[in-house]
C-alpha cells in the first residue's frame, strides 16, 4: 500500500511540475497554519508560541478554498505544531477535495498508531519531521531518542511517505548527529534530506571542514530527486550567496493563522496581505520582485519552486518595496531553516 501510494504522489507531484513549467499564472506550493501553539519551545525556533488558539475549521476551509481557486498544486500544513488542531483531519480531507497534494510538517512528537492511521484515512500524502539531535539538549528536544519509537510507529502503520530531515551549521553541537540521523531514516525506510541553518545571529557563515564532510555524506544518503533540486545548498555551505530568482508571494505562498500572506516563514510581514483579498495583480508584482534576501536564504522549499522559473523572467529591483497598505519590506527575523 505505501509503494503504491508513493508511486501515485510521484505521478501527481511529475504532472505538477508539467502544468508549472507551461504555465506561470498559478502558486504550486502554499505553506498553512492552522496553529500556532507548540508542545516544544526549541531555542532557534521563532515559529510558535504557547498560548494561541486553533484556526476554526471553517476559517480553514475558507482558506483552502481560495487556495484551490488561485490554482495552488501542494498544500503544506505546518505550525507551530499542526497535530494539536483538534480538527487536522478535517483540515487535511478539505485539501485533498480540491484535488491538492497534502503535506504536513511535524515535530513527531503526537505519532501513535491510531494517529497515524487517522491521518491515513484523512488523506495526507507526505509528511516531514525535523530530528535536530540524537539526545535531547537545551536548544532541542528533537531528538533521535525522544522520537524513535514515534518512527518506528510511522514504519509500521504510515501510507503517506515520510521524510526525515537533519540540520548541520550553526547552532548544532555535534554535527555527527546528522549522519545517524540520516542512516536510521533510511535504515527504517523513509527518504532523508538535510537543511543547512544559518548561525544564532542570523548571518550566513561556512560550514567547517568536518561539517562539510557530513554534509555530503548526509546527502549521499538521502533522497536523489531532493539533492537534485538543492544544489543551491553547496554554496550555503561555502558560505556563499547563491544567485538565483526568489518567487516568493506568487509561486510560493506564506499563509499566517491570521490568514495573511508573507513572503515565508522568516520574511512574515510582507506583503502581509489577507489571503480572501489576494488578486492575480499582487501574484504578478510579487512574481516580478527580486527579493533583497534570496541570496542567503536557506529554505529549502521556496528553492525548489524557485528553480521551476529561474531560468525565464527576469525580475525587477527594488530598493524600497512597498506593500499595497506601505509598510516598508520585512526586516529579516532569527532562523532560515527547514
Amino acid at each position: 500500500m505505501k509503494r503504491s501510494n508513493f508511486l501515485k504522489l510521484k505521478v501527481r507531484e511529475a504532472s505538477f511540475i508539467t502544468r508549472a513549467l507551461l504555465s506561470t499564472k498559478h502558486p504550486v506550493l502554499a505553506h498553512i497554519i492552522p496553529m500556532r501553539r507548540c508542545n516544544l519551545a526549541c531555542g532557534y525556533c521563532n515559529e510558535y508560541d504557547k498560548v494561541s488558539d486553533p484556526v476554526p475549521l471553517d476559517v480553514m476551509k475558507r482558506r483552502l478554498d481560495k487556495l484551490g481557486a488561485l490554482g495552488t498544486s501542494i498544500i503544506t500544513i505546518s505550525g507551530g505544531e499542526p497535530l494539536m488542531h483538534p480538527e487536522l483531519d478535517e483540515i487535511i480531507s478539505h485539501i485533498r477535495a480540491h484535488k491538492m497534494i497534502a503535506g504536513l510538517i511535524s515535530n513527531g512528537y503526537y505519532f501513535t498508531p491510531e494517529r497515524i492511521k487517522r491521518l491515513n484515512d484523512a488523506g495526507l500524502q507526505y509528511l516531514q519531521i525535523s530530528i535536530d539531535n540524537v539526545k535531547p539538549d537545551e536548544v532541542s528536544k528533537k531528538s533521535l531518542k525522544n522520537l524513535d519509537k514515534k518512527l518506528q510507529n510511522l514504519a509500521a502503520h504510515a501510507e503517506f511517505h515520510v521524510n526525515i530531515n537533519s540540520v548541520i551549521g550553526g547552532g548544532i553541537k555535534n554535527p555527527e548527529d546528522a549522519l545517524v540521523v540520516a542512516r536510521r531514516a533510511v535504515e527504517l525506510g523513509f527518504s532523508s534530506t538535510v537543511g543547512v541553518i544559518h548561525d544564532g545571529s542570523g548571518l550566513l557563515k561556512p560550514l567547517t571542514g568536518r561539517e562539510k564532510e557530513i554534509f555530503q555524506q548526509v546527502k549521499k544518503l538521502g533522497n536523489r530527486d531532493h539533492a537534485r533540486l538543492n544544489w543551491f545548498q553547496d554554496s550555503i555551505a561555502e558560505g556563499k550567496p547563491y544567485n538565483w530568482r526568489c518567487r516568493a508571494g506568487a509561486r510560493y505562498l506564506y499563509i499566517c493563522e491570521d490568514g495573511l500572506v508573507h513572503w515565508c516563514s522568516q520574511q512574515r510581514g510582507y506583503p502581509g496581505i489577507p489571503l480572501e483579498d489576494y488578486t492575480m495583480k499582487d501574484f504578478e508584482r510579487e512574481y516580478n520582485t527580486e527579493k533583497w534576501c534570496a541570496p542567503t536564504c536557506t529554505l529549502q522549499c521556496v528553492h525548489q519552486v524557485g528553480i521551476l522559473d529561474n531560468w525565464r523572467d527576469p525580475q525587477q529591483t527594488s530598493s524600497d518595496t512597498q506593500s499595497a497598505s506601505g509598510s516598508k519590506k520585512a526586516v529579516p527575523e532569527m532562523l532560515s531553516v527547514e
